[in-house]
């Protein structure tokens, strides 16, 4: 009897032990048909800027040079763009949430604080979207701010 017992309570914890193996197997299944996303017919040619470059040339330094890349969705799915990234923290881009419609124009907008950084220079901004990866880029030189017109006076005046 005891016997019976013991292999009855072994082929329990077994089928229980496969039922949830089989269940783990399911879930992970699922999660990973979840995660995987809808195929695309979309490249990254179907993002296409008008211009990937932009020279600002000269700019004065204090206010900030700022230009808009546009683009047009060339593909016949609507582009979703999911990040805009600066190479550096002197260049804000900004850009529209908003799924972008086939044979439809978009935008991203570069912003380059230019307070402080006299000289030449060269940022570029990466684009992440459902279509792949674009990089656009800006650049020009920075003009010193001319110093103040009134120079200062740091000699000593004795007065009586």
């Amino acid at each position: 009897m005891k016997k019976l017992i013991l292999s009855l309570s072994v082929a329990v914890l077994c089928t229980t032990a496969a039922m949830a193996q089989e269940k783990k197997d399911a879930t992970a299944t699922i999660t990973t048909q979840a995660a995987t996303p809808p195929p695309t017919t979309l490249k990254p040619e179907n993002l296409a800027f008008t211009t990937e470059t932009h020279d600002f040339g000269t700019v004065p330094e204090g206010p900030a040079a700022e230009y808009e890349f546009r683009f047009k969705n060339t593909g016949k799915e609507p582009i979703t763009i999911s990040k805009v990234q600066a190479s550096c923290g002197c260049t804000t881009p900004s850009y529209s949430k908003d799924p972008v419609l086939p044979n439809k124009d978009g935008a991203i907008k570069a912003s380059y604080n230019t307070n402080g950084r006299p000289g030449p220079f060269t940022k570029t901004i990466t684009v992440v979207s459902n279509a792949g990866t674009k990089v656009v880029t800006i650049k020009g030189t920075v003009e010193k701010a001319p110093t103040a017109s009134v120079p200062e006076n740091n000699s000593m005046i004795k007065t009586n």
